[in-house]
């Protein structure tokens, strides 16, 4: 940590990742104004976030793997260039089609680049000094994460929705100065085997085909039970290749674990309920309340700061007294935020409408992530503890993939409705009432399925001291007491 190498790596490492978090954080915002300037269709806005989410969801495992074969520099600049070139595509893009195309490769280079960075650290730093070094990574992810909606809003109120993907594209090249002249490569010397592209394409495609069908389900019927089926039969071909695998992407021995698939489980409805109420917020906000961009953007500000602040502290209490309260609390306390926004009207204030709902959903989201986080890990041997935290992530992706496609047709938004106030008001009203069942179902099953004792004494987590809004930690290592 006190050494200008490890300085330089710190430097890289939250540089080009702080992209990806950015890009979490400031689309949302640009929604409306895309859909005017580009004249889209809600499903269009739909297509624009989770074509990024099921690229990144679908590789960001084979990422890993890629890193640990070839090099995690390598593929980490890999991904680095390959996220800027499709974010100035997407600056670039002429109609929806490019836009989602654009943000699906987007979503490649964070499959790419994502997993590297905490990798990076995990080699590079020595076994004392990569606690320090994560929390740093994290704390200063946090920031970016904090700095997005502010940066996100202004920038689409200012130079426009183009500058927050362009915007991404000075920060790349930097990154990938630094890292090529001060990184050191490093690399999985027992590596060995083929890939697991056919279980990463085979997730794609049934990831894709479930998002479409949930998508075209109120405007395209036939359709979308055609695509449904598809997915159907994706998904078991995809179970059929992981089981058959020397070295499956996703393996399925972990889910025999019970608390594994628990958490699992419990992640996917929280980050399904977050990533619904960010997309439809915006809406909310910017087409029936009337706030600029800037102010939309501050909506969940204090989501990302109180994580930021106090998610070290809920690691802690959660290591103190075990996962069953947080993971049962946690929810339901998000919960009674995401009804607080049903107050969010056409004549909102921010002072007293948005900001106490965003307070009590930050409240219970940094009771909850941490925890969550440490069970993952708590559930499975050390050994396995990376590909773990990378099925959580990719569970957290795949949670958020869903509910943007599924909520809008259950609230029935669909088509241009997204442009009228009272459609949209309509429609919000529906979704927040939809994502608080999310989070009280989460509560439930960590009520009724995870263990109410403390975990073991003899493993901690670092990686949990601070924590992401849109999902856990790409990679993480649970390293035995008193190692750092």
């Amino acid at each position: 940590m006190s050494g200008a190498t490890g300085r330089w790596v710190l430097f890289a490492t939250v540089l080009g990742s702080s992209m990806v978090l950015l890009d979490g954080t400031v689309v949302n915002v640009a929604l409306p104004r895309i859909g005017k300037d580009l004249d889209a269709s809600l499903a269009g806005l739909q297509w624009a976030v989770n074509a990024y989410l099921l690229t990144l969801a679908g590789l960001i495992l084979l990422g890993g793997s890629l890193g640990d074969r070839y090099g995690r520099r390598r593929v980490f600049v890999v991904g680095v260039l390959w996220f800027a070139v499709s974010s100035a595509l997407c600056g670039l893009a002429v109609n929806a089609e490019m836009l989602i195309g654009a943000r699906a490769l987007q979503g490649v280079g964070g499959a790419l680049l994502s997993p590297g960075s905490l990798a990076i650290i995990q080699a590079v730093f020595r076994p004392a000094d990569r606690a320090p070094a994560v929390g740093t990574w994290a704390g200063l992810g946090g920031v970016a994460g904090a700095v997005g909606p502010l940066l996100g809003g202004w920038l689409v109120g200012g130079p426009g929705w183009r500058w927050v993907f362009l915007i991404n594209v000075p920060p790349a090249v930097l990154t990938v100065l630094i890292a090529a002249r001060h990184v050191p490569e490093t690399r999985d010397e027992t590596a060995s085997g083929r890939f697991d592209v056919p279980g990463a394409v085979l997730a794609a495609l049934s990831l894709g085909s479930l998002t479409y069908a949930l998508t075209a389900a109120s405007t395209q019927p036939a359709t979308s039970v055609a695509t449904g089926a598809a997915a159907v039969v994706l998904g078991i071909a995809f179970i059929r290749t992981e089981r058959r695998s020397p070295r499956p992407m996703m393996p399925l021995s972990l889910f025999s674990s019970r608390l594994f698939s628990t958490t699992n489980t419990v992640t996917v409805l929280i980050y399904g309920a977050l990533s619904a109420v960010s997309f439809f917020l915006v809406l909310q906000l910017q087409t029936t309340s009337g706030f600029s961009p800037l102010l939309a953007g501050l909506a969940l500000l204090p989501l990302t700061l109180l994580m930021l602040a106090f998610s070290s502290r809920a690691a802690r209490l959660g290591s103190r007294i075990g996962p069953h309260i947080p993971l049962t609390a946690g929810p339901v306390i998000a919960a009674a935020g995401v009804l607080l926004m049903l107050r969010i009207g056409p004549d909102a204030s921010y002072f007293t409408d948005v900001l106490p709902a965003g307070i009590a959903l930050g409240a219970g989201m940094t009771l909850l992530v941490a925890p969550l986080t440490a069970t993952v890990l708590d559930s499975v041997p050390v050994a396995r503890a990376g590909t773990a935290s990378g099925v959580n992530n990719a569970a957290a992706r795949t949670g958020g993939l869903v509910s943007v496609a599924a909520i809008p047709a259950i609230v029935g938004l669909s088509g241009d409705e997204y442009r009228s106030p009272a459609d949209v008001d309509a429609a919000f009203q529906g979704a927040m009432i939809s994502c608080a069942g999310l989070l009280l179902v989460a509560a439930v099953v960590a009520l009724t399925a995870v263990r109410a004792t403390a975990p073991a004494p003899d493993s901690v987590d670092a990686v949990c001291a601070t924590c992401s809004v849109t999902a856990p930690p790409p990679t993480a290592e649970r390293r035995p007491h008193g190692t750092g």
